[in-house]
């Protein structure tokens, strides 16, 4: 069956399809502090951001030696989630450490 031809004098518009825009990404940031054991935040950088031991020990000596360390980067919510589990743990074991948020 013949599609019927458009009314004379209708325009009719082409569609443009929207891009994909990847998501914005966030570094999850540890802060240095006087109290957090170096132990304490390799373990958090084992447990929560999954880190084999060297990165994880490299990460921690940022920490210590610059002030501080990108412990991952990730779309927001996920590094709003790890955060808020660094947080629950420090807390837990009475440590102040510090972790943050920054644009990439």
């Amino acid at each position: 069956m013949p599609r019927p031809s458009p009314t004379p004098g209708t325009a009719t518009k082409t569609r443009s399809k929207a891009k994909l825009q990847p998501p914005t990404m966030w570094k999850v940031v540890l802060h240095n502090d006087d109290y957090t054991t170096q132990e304490f935040v390799v373990w958090v950088l084992k447990e929560v951001f999954r880190k084999v031991e060297g990165e994880a020990v490299r990460i921690m000596l940022d920490v210590h030696r610059r002030g501080k360390g990108v412990a991952g980067i990730y779309p927001f919510d996920v590094a709003d989630t790890k955060i808020g589990q660094v947080k629950e743990l420090a807390e837990r074991n009475e440590y102040p450490l510090l972790c943050t948020l920054e644009p990439e």
